[in-house]
């Protein structure tokens, strides 16, 4: 199953991205996702479910950790694209 997210982190600064954003840049940046796309206003990326949901979860944590005060976030299923995408999410914990 293959996944989309669109999330975005507050408190928003027009001058300076604030840490929050930045380590929510770098956590979608370094997983294993495809069509990443980040952006003042909004950040989205795909890719497999198990990946999308590593990233989510990791992305909330340290976002959170670097001061963020409001995550929105948004997961679509965007289709099954096999057996090898990225597996079962029924897994310990979901």
């Amino acid at each position: 199953m293959r996944l989309k997210v669109e999330f975005t982190t507050e408190p928003f600064d027009l001058d300076e991205a604030p840490a929050h954003a930045l380590v929510a840049r770098t956590v979608i940046e370094r997983a294993d996702l495809d069509a990443v796309d980040v952006g003042p206003f909004g950040n989205t990326a795909e890719g497999a479910a198990d990946a999308v949901l590593g990233a989510v979860d990791a992305l909330l944590r340290e976002s959170l950790g670097a001061g963020a005060t409001r995550i929105t976030l948004q997961v679509n299923v965007l289709g099954d694209a096999g057996p090898d995408a990225g597996g079962d999410v029924g897994g310990e914990g979901v």
